[in-house]
Formats: C-alpha cells, sequence, structure tokens
C-alpha cells in the first residue's frame, strides 16, 4: 500500500508524475478548485468582516469522497496544485475539503516549475507549508471580481439587455479598446511629403533621404508645392560628401519567453489567438506522448512574467550552443531584461524542459500546432541565450545647396543569436547596403529624385497581441489572465474579431459608456494598476486582505445604487439578416448563443422559429452560383461550403476568395501567404496582397 499521496490539479499529469514516482506514491487529481464562492449570491458576508462563503462546486462531491479515501490509506499527502497563486489557494481548498487537518495527517505543500522526474523529485526535497499569503492574495482577487461582477452585472440586464457581464480586468479592457476607437474616429491625417534622392557614388549606387537645411532638421515637408521646389534646387546646386560615419550597432538577443511575450509572438509568427496559445501551451507543459519516451512535459510553467532561467538549464544552453552553432562566441550572452516592480520571480520563463530535445526529432509525436508552438518556444529559448548580432554601419551625410540629404547602410557582421532565430526576426532596420569604397572625397551625381506623398496615419487598432502588451505594460491583470480576459468580452459580443483587429460593437460601446459614467474608479486604468499593486502586496505578506475589501466595497456600493435610480435604459436592436423567418414572414434577426451566431425569429415567444447562422464571404459557388458560407465542423474547425448543402455538395478547408486564376478560370484559395488554384494539376499561386498564414482561430 503506497505511503504516500499527491494531489495533483490536471489528470493529465497524473500518469508522467506516477511514473516518476514509482509505486509508493499514489497519484490523485482535483481537477481543478474544489471549493468556491456560490453561482447563485454574492457569496461574501460584507456586515461580517467579509466573509466569505466557499461551497463544495457541484459536481465535486464524488472526486472529494474518492479522495479522502485515498488520504485515509496515506500517511503523508502532498498537495501538488499548480505553482501560482491560484493553485496555493486550491491547496488551501483541498485542505479544508479534505479535512487533512482533522485527521493529523503529515500534509506538505510541493511545486514544480516543470514536469519531469528530476523537477518532481526535487521538490519532494523542499516540500513546505501552504502559503497563506498566496492564498489570501487570491482570495482577495476572487472576492473582488466577485463583487465586481455580481453588484454591475444585475444593472447592465435592467439598462441594456440580459446575460451581459462587468469584470474588473474585462471592463478595463473593453475601455482601452473603446478609447482606441474614440482616437481612430477623432484623427484627421495631415499631409506630408517624403524626398529620396538616387545617386550614383564612385562605381556603386545608393539612396539619400533628405533631412532638413543647414539650421532646421526635418525628414518631409508639408507640401507638394514645397516638395517640388526643394526638388529643383537640388537639381541645380548638385551633391557632395559632407561627412562619413563608420560604426558598430548591437542588436540584442531576445529574452526568453513570459506569457505575454509568448501570446503576442504566436500571434505574430503563427496567427494564433491568445486562447489557443495557451491551450496547446498547456498540452505541452502536462505531456505529449513521445515516442520511446512515454508522457512527457516538454515545456516550463505557461503562466509567468519572469525571464529568469534556471541555473542547469544555462549550462545546457551554452553547452549545447557552443557544439552546434560554432564555438564560445556563440555564447557570450549578455542579459538585457528591464527590471520590474511587479514580477512574480518564483517562476522561469518559458523554455523547453531539455534542449537537447529538437523540434525536428519529435515532430512526429506532435501535432502540427504543438510543433509549431514547441518549435517557437525552442528556438526563442536558444536565441535568448546566444551573443547579440552584429553589423557594421556607415552613415553618409550629403549637403545640395543648402539642403541635407542622409544615407545610412549596415551588413551583418555577427549573426549571434539570428543563426536560431533569424527568420523570426523583422530586418527593416538593417538599411541599405552602401558602395564600400566610398570616401569623403568620392564624386556624387544625382540620378533621380522622388517626392513621395504621404498621410498622418491613426494610432491602428488593437490587435490580442497588442492588447495583451498594453495591458501588461499598464500593470492591468496578470499572466493568468490576459486570454480569459479577451476570450470574456468576445464571447459577450462587447468586441467582434476581423482578421486580427478588434472592433467595438454598439453593444460595447453601451456597455462602456454605463461603465464610463456609473463607475469611473472601476474602468480608470490607473486605479486598476494600482490594486494590482496592493493586491502584490498582499501577496508579499506587507498588506491584509480584507483591508483592501473593506476600502473598495463601499464605494462599489454607494455607485451601484446611485446608478439603479438614475441610468438610463439603452436599447440595442438586433441585426437583421436577410432570412425571411417561414413561419410568420418577419425577417430574422442574428442572436448571439455559447455556440456563435445564429437566427431567430423576432417574434419570440409567439414564434420560436430560430435556425443556424451561416456567414457569407462574397464569394459564389463554382459548382451551382450559390453563397458560399463559412460554417463550423463538430469538431469546431471552419470549413467552406454552399448555402445550397445538401443538394450542392461542394466543400473546401481554405477560404476560397472572389478571383479567378489567370490560366484556367477555377477559384482562388487563402493558404498561408499564397493564393494557389484549386484545380488540381494546375499549380498557379500568387502572393497574397496582405501579409498572412493560415486561417486559424
Amino acid at each position: 500500500m503506497a505511503k504516500n499521496l499527491v494531489i495533483v490539479e490536471s489528470p493529465a499529469k497524473m500518469k508522467t508524475i506516477q511514473k516518476f514516482l514509482g509505486k509508493n506514491y499514489t497519484v490523485a487529481a482535483s481537477g481543478g478548485h474544489v471549493r468556491d464562492l456560490p453561482k447563485s449570491q454574492l457569496g461574501i458576508d460584507v456586515e461580517h468582516d467579509f466573509e466569505p462563503r466557499y461551497i463544495t462546486i457541484r459536481g465535486k462531491g464524488e472526486l472529494l469522497a474518492a479522495l479522502r479515501k485515498e488520504v485515509k490509506k496515506a500517511d503523508k499527502v502532498y498537495l501538488a496544485t499548480d505553482p501560482d497563486r491560484e493553485g496555493e489557494a486550491i491547496s488551501w481548498h483541498l485542505l479544508y475539503a479534505l479535512k487533512l487537518d482533522e485527521q493529523g495527517k503529515n500534509v506538505y505543500r510541493i511545486t514544480f516549475n516543470e514536469i519531469t522526474e528530476g523537477a518532481v523529485k526535487e521538490s519532494l526535497k523542499h516540500a513546505r507549508k501552504i502559503d497563506m499569503d498566496l492564498v489570501d492574495a487570491q482570495q482577495a482577487r476572487r472576492a473582488l471580481d466577485r463583487m465586481v461582477g455580481y453588484r454591475i452585472s444585475p444593472l447592465l440586464w435592467s439598462k441594456v439587455k440580459r446575460g451581459l457581464s462587468a469584470g474588473r480586468v474585462q471592463s478595463v479592457a473593453l475601455r482601452l479598446i473603446a478609447d482606441r476607437e474614440d482616437e481612430i474616429a477623432a484623427f484627421l491625417p495631415e499631409e506630408y511629403w517624403s524626398l529620396d534622392a538616387s545617386l550614383k557614388a564612385g562605381g556603386g549606387k545608393m539612396t539619400a533621404r533628405y533631412i532638413g537645411t543647414g539650421d532646421v532638421k526635418r525628414d518631409s515637408v508639408p507640401t507638394g508645392e514645397e516638395a517640388e521646389k526643394i526638388k529643383e534646387e537640388v537639381t541645380k546646386a548638385g551633391f557632395r560628401i559632407e561627412e562619413i560615419r563608420t560604426g558598430e550597432r548591437r542588436r540584442k538577443a531576445p529574452l526568453p519567453f513570459t506569457t505575454s511575450t509568448l501570446q503576442q509572438e504566436a500571434s505574430r509568427l503563427l496567427n494564433f489567438s491568445t486562447i489557443k496559445t495557451m491551450r496547446i501551451a498547456q498540452q505541452l507543459y502536462e505531456g505529449v506522448e513521445i515516442k520511446g519516451q512515454g508522457l512527457v512535459g516538454i515545456i516550463t510553467y505557461l503562466r509567468t512574467d519572469s525571464t529568469r532561467i534556471a541555473e542547469e538549464a544555462e549550462s545546457a544552453a551554452k553547452e549545447y550552443i557552443s557544439e552546434n552553432f560554432g564555438g564560445e562566441y556563440y555564447t557570450l550572452h549578455t542579459e538585457n531584461a528591464k527590471k520590474k516592480a511587479k514580477i512574480q520571480d518564483a517562476h522561469e520563463a518559458i523554455r523547453p524542459t531539455d534542449i537537447e530535445r529538437l523540434p525536428g526529432m519529435i515532430k512526429e509525436s506532435l501535432s502540427r500546432e504543438q510543433l509549431r508552438l514547441y518549435q517557437l518556444i525552442w528556438r526563442r529559448f536558444v536565441a535568448s541565450r546566444m551573443s547579440d548580432a552584429v553589423y557594421d554601419t556607415k552613415n553618409v551625410r550629403l549637403s545640395a545647396g543648402d539642403h541635407f540629404f542622409s544615407a545610412a547602410g549596415s551588413v551583418l557582421k555577427f549573426d549571434g543569436y539570428l543563426a536560431a532565430y533569424g527568420e523570426s526576426e523583422k530586418d527593416e532596420d538593417k538599411g541599405d547596403v552602401l558602395p564600400a569604397d566610398i570616401t569623403k572625397e568620392t564624386k556624387v551625381s544625382l540620378t533621380s529624385i522622388d517626392a513621395k506623398q504621404h498621410f498622418t496615419s491613426p494610432p491602428p487598432h488593437y490587435t490580442e497581441a497588442s492588447l495583451v502588451r498594453a495591458m501588461e505594460e499598464l500593470g492591468i491583470g496578470r499572466p493568468s489572465t490576459y486570454a480569459p480576459t479577451i476570450t470574456t468580452i468576445l464571447a459577450r459580443r462587447y468586441i467582434v474579431k476581423e482578421e486580427k483587429n478588434l472592433y467595438v460593437t454598439e453593444l460595447g460601446e453601451a456597455v462602456n459608456n454605463i461603465m464610463k459614467e456609473a463607475f469611473p474608479s472601476i474602468v480608470d486604468v490607473n486605479f486598476t494598476a494600482n490594486l494590482e499593486t496592493l493586491l502584490d502586496g498582499v501577496e508579499e505578506g506587507e498588506v491584509p486582505w480584507k483591508r483592501i475589501i473593506e476600502n473598495f466595497y463601499p464605494d462599489l456600493d454607494e455607485a451601484v445604487k446611485k446608478a439603479e435610480k438614475e441610468l438610463a435604459e439603452v436599447k440595442i436592436s438586433d441585426e437583421e439578416s436577410d432570412e425571411i423567418c417561414e413561419i410568420c414572414g418577419r425577417r430574422m434577426v442574428i442572436k448571439y448563443g455559447p455556440h456563435g451566431k445564429f437566427l431567430a425569429c423576432p417574434g419570440f415567444p409567439e414564434c420560436r422559429n430560430a435556425k443556424p447562422f451561416y456567414e457569407k464571404i462574397g464569394v459564389k459557388c463554382p459548382s451551382c452560383g450559390g453563397d458560399i458560407v463559412a460554417k463550423m465542423s463538430k469538431k469546431g474547425r471552419r470549413y467552406y461550403g454552399c448555402s445550397g448543402n445538401p443538394e450542392c455538395d461542394f466543400f473546401s478547408w481554405q477560404r476560397p476568395v472572389d478571383k479567378k486564376c489567370p490560366n484556367c478560370g477555377s477559384l482562388l484559395y487563402m493558404k498561408g501567404k499564397y493564393l494557389v488554384c484549386g484545380k488540381e494539376g494546375c499549380g498557379y499561386r500568387e502572393q497574397r496582397g496582405t501579409a498572412g498564414q493560415d486561417q486559424e482561430d
């Protein structure tokens, strides 16, 4: 009989950890939280010291009963939930739910940053008591989130429509997007002109950009008339070299991934949504079946804002890089992390658990999406331990009468980390390659000068990646909350995603306006960031958690009561479709359910007709001429079919476009960065108009 019981969160980890620990240990799973605040009420006693009222989560009774049986058999119980404040709170709830204290059991808390045999066995040597500061930090966050959600959401139901919600973090994220939309709407473009001179210099060529007159530095002019005047003056005056400066520029190796930077890079390079990135990373962390190795966790813990790396991983990386990238010059790594006050440094950065486990070696064991994400994490980690890239730079300053131009170029001198991560980096800043033999005495002649009209651009729409970056920089939320926050406001239809851009809906505007009017502090960025700092103070044992709650709740309560009396109701009309209800003849409207859009009759409850909504993509079916629509398979994968189905059997996993193949006249389809012909054997393809990746969710 095993004398040691280890309780983890996820059932997916059980088999792996059981294999590491052997027959003297039994490994069981809690399946996440086992106790929580009740769904039917606030669950916090505001009249008696704000004490939370925890109950067993519905459906967890049988699981807890099974765990209690295992507890009775064990001499020691190790609580091995995730290594963060949420995991600490789950361990604390297990302590109470399983009555471990009452039974006089030896109870220990263990944590590991990666699910490997070494890490799991090492954690047993550092078993400790539950950290109540971490638990209290989670309790404070849970209580604040519950108060905001349960006091404000019913108000939104009564003033706007049922099913809406407010949240301490989600409402601020919505405001960020709404404020950006307001900036874009209010933006007035301004005209400006750039001037580029194409020059012959000795036996070579170069392009120089206008940088102003002798006493006025500027890289553009406001009008076309002034640009033409400069062109005339420059053409008459001729060019000469005033100064040549040479130097060296270092391009810093990137930091290893945190949760935020992983989500941003996976969005930029793989076109993954934040929730998709976290889902796949969770699979890689908990363990994948590797041929010949069994179930193995191949990355470290995925919820972290630290860039710290363990000494053993650092040494292994140095050895691997030295052997595989050309010697010790590639390992002259210098850390360039910026110190942040709010980093939770107990965790490492996200990295492979074994640098020798190359993506190519295990690609047969991973799904396509798992491989792409693992490859990104592996390459980023290797690059982060490598030397900086070094460029030789040259800057030439030229004059033409009273006007000055500048030409800059650079040549890669030492690739450093780019040897591992080069294809993932942007290279726009490298500049041109200037003639190697150019000197101050080199004769320069003008080939042509080009004046181009431009207009200033509004700030870009937020994407999931840029919203995560903004939330991190502003101190709103934490690594575990970025993806769920975005997922929630998308699911509530406060925002929509088109291509990668996020847009506020009419419903989102209404909710945001109510929040700004009635609860300005809740959606105030600085207030929310300061609240996060106080919550970090709880975790560090410096601030009593109930003090935050008792200072927060009275103002919230007063604001809710005032809003109930003073706020006017907002009417949001459902979007009408082209479909006519075949039962009563009304024009059907688009509704949003748990599984997305559907069509419903506006005559409800008299007429209860409803049916699936299929989004038209503006392309006609090549088989019957009907509309091609986007649909979802039973497994949740997007595909494209004819609206005339089942009579017409047109089907495609790739998205068709309203453009015909110039060779054979067949439909073209999006495939990665290209448009490709759908006719077998044709082989035509062309570059897409906008850079794109595979269509991912």
